[in-house]
């Protein structure tokens, strides 16, 4: 059944804006019948400010673009390195508020995290998931005609000294980490490979999938 299965994208490395718009373009022309979806990839380095954003927490950002866009938030960072989950979901098919999605969506990264021994956690007040006080990945999302797209940011294998040019999410003390400085044997490209497919596992069970198809795409 349609509920019980989504496509699963791997799109490479994508401009920030061209994606945010083809993620537009799917909520917007999408209907009952359309497939849920994921898009898994990577941006070039970017600073994307939310809707709550306060120009306060751009602190210094150099040669690095600033995209004002319209999922929820305040100011964070994504470059070569971090995986970018895009979760377009028809929540009322789902049966899901706003609040469960973003729950599920932190309940796999820490499912994740739990299966290589690392604890982590999630945070009421500050959605994202947490690790020894740092922050492991960012979750903002856009809720159009019933249905999700933005999603999750995760910091995999990348360059983090960029989130030092912002307070990012609006938290001037908050430090990041990344799963290859937890999990030191994944920090290769094949580890990079190797957690897309296990997260791509806990979502689709903590989002109650029962089967997807895989399409792969390469760079545009």
């Amino acid at each position: 059944m349609i509920d019980n299965a989504i496509t699963i994208r791997w799109l490479g490395n994508q401009d920030y804006q061209s994606c945010w718009e083809m993620m537009k373009q799917f909520t917007n022309q999408r209907h009952e019948e359309t497939m849920d979806e994921l898009w898994l990839l990577e941006h070039a380095s970017v600073f994307t400010q939310g809707q709550n954003g306060k120009p306060e927490h751009l602190l210094n950002p150099g040669n690095i673009p600033v995209i004002q866009t319209d999922r929820g938030g305040q100011i964070t960072y994504h470059g070569p390195g971090q995986l970018m989950v895009y979760v377009l979901i028809d929540l009322k098919r789902k049966k899901f508020n706003v609040r469960q999605l973003v729950s599920k969506l932190e309940q796999s990264i820490v499912d994740l995290m739990g299966a290589h021994g690392v604890s982590a956690h999630a945070k009421c007040d500050a959605p994202g998931v947490y690790v020894d006080g740092e922050k492991l990945c960012s979750i903002g999302l856009r809720i159009k005609r019933g249905a999700s797209y933005h999603g999750i940011a995760f910091n995999v294998r990348m360059d983090l000294s960029p989130f030092n040019c912002i307070n990012p999410c609006g938290f001037s003390e908050l430090k990041m980490t990344q799963f290859s400085t937890l999990v030191p044997e994944y920090d290769s490209t094949e580890g990079f490979t190797k957690v897309r497919g296990e997260l791509i596992h806990y979502l689709m069970k903590n989002l109650g999938y029962d089967s997807h198809f895989e399409v792969e795409r390469g760079n545009e």
